[in-house]
């Protein structure tokens, strides 16, 4: 209205919320519009009508601040919109192809260290013996585990190469992140077996590396929003 925007609704899950300085707000300056009516706003946090919600007690990832924020009649001046409104669903999708390549990159991170502690305690239990490494059950999982570590390797630095060249990423870079993150997962639930009982102990790093794999899953984008986008691009429009 006039030369300003006011803004009312509220956001769950907010990474950093509770310390951040500047917000980047999307909201729909044109609600009958659907998605087209959708325009992106740059949002200081000392804006009068902000409030920020508890601190939510996570199962992973609890180093990093995830809030609740509360939008109430918050003014914020036209020159405050970011880019041209109505744009916001666009720089969305633009933002994300960027953004989901590096949670791939943060799985394989998980996958590698899951792998790594898994390999040196393999190399040092020993049981009826000699160390579990050399048993072939041990043995399978964890070059099982290593070949599904490179190829997400591969599909993250192929997203990354893309985005770094400037690049159509927006399929490559979903492959990226729901391949890798479900490695992830999957690395972690695999290698953790590895240190049987005390893989569950907070005395070892597997059971957190597990909590964290978890959410890699689901933010950015679900996985399953990664495969729709993927299949999408793959198939390509269908003649009705």
């Amino acid at each position: 209205m006039g030369n300003e925007y006011i803004i009312n609704g509220s956001k769950c899950f907010i990474t950093n919320g509770g310390v951040a300085e500047l917000y980047i707000v999307f909201a729909l300056s044109a609600p009958e519009k659907g998605t087209r009516g959708m325009s992106v706003f740059i949002v200081p946090k000392d804006t009068p009508g902000i409030t920020v919600g508890k601190e939510e007690d996570k199962m992973g990832h609890r180093a990093s601040n995830t809030v609740e924020l509360f939008f109430e009649d918050v003014k914020v001046p036209a020159e405050n919109l970011l880019g041209k409104e109505g744009m916001g669903f666009v720089i969305a999708l633009k933002t994300l192809d960027k953004t989901r390549a590096p949670v791939g990159a943060g799985g394989l991170g998980v996958a590698r260290a899951a792998l790594e502690y898994a390999v040196d305690y393999s190399r040092t239990r020993v049981q009826f013996g000699k160390p579990i490494a050399l048993f072939q059950k041990i043995a399978f999982k964890i070059a099982q585990t290593a070949t599904e570590i490179n190829a997400a390797r591969f599909l993250v630095w192929n997203a990354a190469w893309r985005l770094d060249k400037g690049m159509k990423v927006g399929k490559e870079s979903a492959m990226a992140k729901f391949f890798a993150s479900d490695v992830a997962m999957k690395a972690t639930n695999d290698m953790l077996e590895i240190f049987g009982g005390y893989g569950y102990m907070k005395d070892y790093p597997m059971e957190k590396l597990m909590r964290d794999a978890k959410l890699l899953q689901i933010y950015e984008g679900t996985n399953d929003i990664q495969r729709l986008v993927v299949s999408r691009e793959v198939i390509g429009p269908i003649k009705k």
